[in-house]
């Protein structure tokens, strides 16, 4: 190999690392609650690698509370706080369902998926998602 293709082959490799592993597909929804209430139940579903990121403002200070019903034992969710690198919680670790006090305001992710035991036999999960803020 010579000198002069190693800028085209190094380049050749930025270009494939660049590219998106694979068809995974994140669905965005903001969530709004009806005038005069203060929650919601989203129902929904997902299948394979897809996933759906529901974005919520909420204020320090407030309760929130997450709970997700679903026949799927290998579906979750993670909340994310707003320019966090890491979930503030993790359902697969410690349940479908939390109330917790919100740290700090802005939006926060709430990002529902299948473990990917399910996402890899292509599995569908309907769920229902309740969301409350007090």
């Amino acid at each position: 190999m010579t000198l002069s293709r190693l800028p085209r082959i190094a380049a050749l490799l930025l270009m494939i690392g660049a590219l998106p592993a694979g068809a995974d597909d994140i669905r965005r929804e903001t969530v709004h609650f009806s005038a005069g209430t203060s929650g919601t139940t989203i129902n929904s579903k997902v299948k394979g690698y897809n996933s759906v990121q529901y974005s919520l403002g909420v204020k320090a200070g407030q309760q929130m509370s997450v709970q997700l019903d679903s026949r799927n034992s290998s579906l979750y969710f993670n909340i994310t706080a707003p320019g966090a690198s890491e979930a503030l919680y993790n359902s697969s670790i410690d349940g479908n369902a939390t109330t917790f006090t919100i740290p700090s305001s802005g939006k926060y992710q709430i990002d529902v998926y299948l473990m990917r035991n399910a996402a890899r036999r292509g599995e569908t999960a309907p769920y229902a998602l309740t969301l409350y803020v007090e």
